[in-house]
């Protein structure tokens, strides 16, 4: 069983920066691929970024450039760097692992950006 716990979420204007966690509990390793998807209302779930063994990272079109996914693996958190935060990145976050081809979701923490 895997836990994950998101923090950092919060309402922040147009241009701001947050940075998201997500803690990791249970039989998870720095080699399981690690990462987040985001939800607008009214939308489909969608991909942000994720980490894969050995550290390489994955990051959709509309974020590259303006986030950054990092990962502590002594800590077993992943973090989400998000800058020049615009008002179409507003969503819930959710962090994500796979683990022995299972994925694992965290409950979300909502990002509003205010225009």
């Amino acid at each position: 069983q895997v836990q994950l716990v998101e923090s950092g979420g919060g309402l922040v204007q147009a241009g701001g920066s947050l940075r998201l966690s997500c803690a990791a509990s249970g039989s998870i390793f720095s080699r399981n691929t690690m990462g987040w998807y985001r939800q607008a209302p009214g939308k489909q779930r969608e991909f942000v970024a994720n980490i894969i063994s050995g550290g390489n990272t994955n990051y959709a079109d509309s974020v590259k450039g303006r986030f950054t996914i990092s990962r502590d693996n002594a800590k077993n958190t992943v973090y989400l760097q998000m800058n020049s935060l615009k008002a179409e990145d507003t969503a819930v976050y959710y962090c994500y692992a796979i683990v022995i081809m299972q994925t694992y979701w965290g409950q979300g923490t909502q990002v509003s950006v205010s225009s």
